[in-house]
């Protein structure tokens, strides 16, 4: 995994890395963008996810569907999160945070490697209900797909605003 903020073309509003990783651990939901199955197009698709902390970002879904045959078609994926946002209609512009991964797209992974995905999912999103959320994870486990997106590339850009 490389922080990587050389492409970002307007130079005066890079994001520090530390606040991208904060971005990243704290953010609800991405954004995970694809080519389609035929290649033909984009495909796009908010996600809720969870960061191992270290180089692979989680994201559940049923076993079959649109983004598991683009993911098959092209294992390259883009994933993007929103930090703070503020619109200023009286400047004609926002202020915003956004982190953008390069990311690979794996799917069929072992059983005890989904499980512990469901159960960092379950402490992100419900830390108060985890031991039912365990239970029920559980017994929609055969039914239950993990994508793991192992990061190959960060960027982040910032505006901020003075008022």
């Amino acid at each position: 995994m490389e922080f990587d903020n050389t492409q970002v073309r307007r130079q005066d509003r890079l994001l520090e890395e530390g606040r991208a990783m904060e971005i990243i651990r704290d953010g609800e939901y991405g954004i995970m963008s694809m080519r389609t199955e035929n290649g033909e197009g984009a495909y796009g698709i908010p996600v809720s996810y969870v960061w191992d902390r270290g180089n692979s970002i989680y994201l559940h879904c049923a076993p079959d569907g649109r983004k598991l045959r683009c993911i098959d078609a092209c294992p390259h994926v883009s994933f993007c999160v929103v930090g703070r946002t503020k619109v200023l209609p009286e400047q004609f512009t926002a202020a915003y945070e956004s982190v953008v991964l390069e990311c690979t797209a794996h799917r069929s992974l072992h059983e005890a490697e989904r499980m512990s995905a469901l159960s960092l999912l379950l402490s992100k999103y419900c830390p108060d209900d985890k031991m039912r959320g365990i239970e029920y994870a559980n017994r929609s486990f055969a039914r239950t797909e993990i994508i793991r997106l192992d990061i190959e590339r960060i960027s982040a850009k910032s505006k901020r605003m003075m008022k």
